[in-house]
């Protein structure tokens, strides 16, 4: 079912992302070297001399007593113990925070094993977790590929949910002129486009509004995630970015059953556009999908729209997203007698260089969420009979 919230009053929330080792906190610097908006920064390392280079506010370092600021060295229940030993510093440098991104390189120590108990803290706490980790190349050591499947399986009991980004992944969208350095880069931009994804929908008025508490309707408690933005221009801009969205070539996840979705819209945008991205992810994910949906006008974006998706309740048995075996085709009324059907894209016609860069949108002046008044009504709508009519 398609809700579609009317609730105009505005609602901002306390989002920190956390870097565990080095890993993680390249992440951070990277994000923050975007000017990510609207956001706050920890990085967590138990070795001094890595954290130094850490851009992070608050940089902290786990585990004095244990490590003596030397690292982890590769063992993850070194980090773990790293982690507990400095649970109380942990817990005071994310209070206040409504929700927290815990980001890491799953296979080394203290990513591998302080990663969990981060999350298992911020979680204890009231904080929604979202768990966003790379697991290792298949050409690295046998013993770290285990180490992160060990770990993954541990942050997913300790996260809310989790995004999982198989460093193999990036062998199909780079080309060999590709630096190690630029490669990786594309692996952080997964996050990257979730937190600014994320922030954008919470902290950006809109026409048809989202906030914090339908991300919290979405991804707490709902294991694996998937999330992509896509972006596009022409006649069928919406079609085309709501289709970079859910292809995400990164993941391995597939929309396909999700029971939580959310679809925000934005850009110079027409009822169409919204009918076409909506309808879409509707037939992708089935009608049993509780799919909530909003829209931000923008008129700078000049016959351009930017989706985002966050699908959760994934069927983790599924096979990764592939344009040529599940996009449907779909027939749209032109205005004439005659219709256009848009059929769907041969294998492999959706890459990376086809997934836009996330712009960087700074944001000021966040506030703590509001709690709701009882004479608030909050009011959600099945999707109107103007649409259906529209859907084919």
């Amino acid at each position: 079912m398609l809700e579609i919230k009317t609730n105009e009053a505005e609602s901002s929330a306390k989002i920190i992302v956390v870097g565990v080792g080095g890993a993680g906190n390249n992440a951070v610097n990277r994000m923050i070297d975007e000017k990510i908006g609207g956001v706050e920064f920890i990085g967590i390392n138990t070795d001094r001399q890595a954290l130094k280079l850490c851009k992070a506010s608050t940089p902290l370092q786990i585990g004095e007593k244990l490590t003596k600021g030397l690292g982890a060295g590769a063992q993850p229940e070194v980090g773990e113990k790293a982690a507990e030993e400095s649970a109380d510093d942990i817990q005071k440098a994310i209070q206040g925070a409504d929700m927290v991104f815990v980001t890491c390189g799953m296979g080394g120590g203290t990513g591998t094993g302080a990663a969990p108990v981060v999350a298992k803290i911020a979680k204890d706490m009231g904080i929604l977790t979202v768990g966003v980790v790379t697991k290792p190349f298949k050409f690295e050591a046998r013993a770290r590929m285990s180490n992160a499947l060990s770990g993954i399986e541990k942050l997913k009991n300790s996260v809310d949910t989790l995004i999982v980004i198989p460093n193999d992944k990036l062998l199909e969208i780079v080309d060999r002129r590709t630096t190690m350095p630029e490669a990786l880069k594309k692996a952080d931009e997964v996050l990257q486009q979730a937190v600014q994804g994320i922030t954008d929908l919470i902290n950006l008025p809109a026409l048809i509004n989202l906030d914090f508490a339908d991300v919290q309707t979405v991804m707490t408690n709902k294991g694996i995630a998937h999330i992509g933005i896509g972006r596009a221009k022409g006649d069928d801009k919406a079609l085309e970015a709501v289709k970079q969205a859910v292809a995400s070539p990164l993941l391995e996840t597939t929309i396909t059953g999700a029971s939580h979705v959310i679809i925000n819209i934005s850009g110079d945008i027409t009822l169409m556009d919204a009918n076409d991205a909506a309808s879409y992810v509707q037939d992708l994910a089935g009608d049993s999908a509780n799919i909530i949906f909003g829209a931000m006008y923008d008129d700078t974006y000049t016959d351009e729209a930017s989706i985002t998706v966050i699908a959760t309740g994934l069927d983790t048995n599924a096979s990764a997203v592939t344009p040529g075996k599940i996009m449907p085709s779909f027939s749209y009324p032109t205005g004439g007698t005659n219709s256009q059907t848009l059929t769907k894209p041969a294998t492999g016609e959706v890459r990376l260089t086809g997934t836009p860069p996330v712009t960087p949108r700074p944001i000021t002046g966040i506030q703590r969420p509001r709690t709701p008044e009882s004479s608030v009504e909050e009011k959600s709508i099945k999707i109107p009979e103007f649409l259906q009519k529209n859907r084919k």
